[in-house]
């Protein structure tokens, strides 16, 4: 397998609050885990940050060569649940980071299977056979909206409240985390973002983008297009691809 990753700040924040972090695992399994921060002067960057570290050090500590589906759900699962009470705590601990919070994606590739828990607006999706297709679903106003039936899928896009998100690791002491499962073919990539991307860029053009650029080139292009439509926001990209 073979990982490539851009972070940028954009053109409008002064602070990148979102950070990201990858390895390789036994087996050529690899992880990567990305965050997107949020709350106070400096408790974005913190938020993400630790929760980062957190859990890929879990990863890295309890993955175990052949392990199965159930146990890497469990493991991944308990990593996010367990950042979240670290989160909580020293927020509940340090008033100035009080309403810190960070969105996650932490996903594990392994015997051509991807393995995502994920919380907050941050997605992942795969490209495979000159398709795209979002595996995970936002946790947020608009899409509570879209699924009520309020507003339409296009109208999300620029709804003026696209920026709130119902799910975030440190906001409160439980986190609900979801989780899936995706068979990667070979040549297909597992592409996890924040919203700094999809929020730039519509599905449309990073379709478009993955067509025309080669693999070790899409996360920059990527997080470039984005900031040739403006860089409102902190940009990451991370893709792994299956041989």
């Amino acid at each position: 397998m073979r990982v490539t990753a851009k972070t940028d700040v954009g053109y409008v924040r002064e602070l990148n609050e979102d950070c990201y972090s990858v390895g390789e695992l036994p087996g050529g399994v690899v992880w990567a885990v990305i965050c997107d921060g949020m709350g106070g002067v400096s408790g974005g960057n913190i938020a993400s940050q630790t929760a980062v570290k957190f859990i890929s050090d879990t990863i890295s500590a309890s993955y175990q060569f052949e392990m199965g589906s159930r146990s890497l759900k469990n493991l991944l699962v308990s990593a996010v649940d367990n950042a979240n009470t670290r989160l909580f705590d020293l927020a509940q601990a340090n008033e100035s980071l009080s309403g810190m919070g960070t969105t996650v994606v932490a996903a594990i590739v392994a015997q051509h299977t991807a393995y995502i828990a994920h919380a907050g607006d941050s997605r992942a999706y795969r490209f495979t056979d000159g398709e795209l297709k979002q595996l995970t679903k936002d946790h947020s106003v608009v899409q509570v909206m879209v699924d009520s039936g309020q507003i339409t899928e296009d109208e999300a896009k620029t709804h003026p409240r696209k920026n709130l998100i119902t799910r975030a690791l440190g906001v409160s002491d439980g986190i609900e985390v979801d989780y899936c499962e995706e068979r990667l073919d070979p040549g297909d990539i597992l592409l996890i973002c924040t919203d700094g991307l999809t929020n730039a860029v519509d599905v449309d053009q990073i379709h478009s983008m993955m067509l025309r650029t080669g693999f070790y080139a899409c996360a920059e292009e990527l997080v470039a297009l984005a900031n040739r439509n403006g860089g409102p926001d902190n940009i990451t990209v991370v893709a792994v691809t299956v041989d």
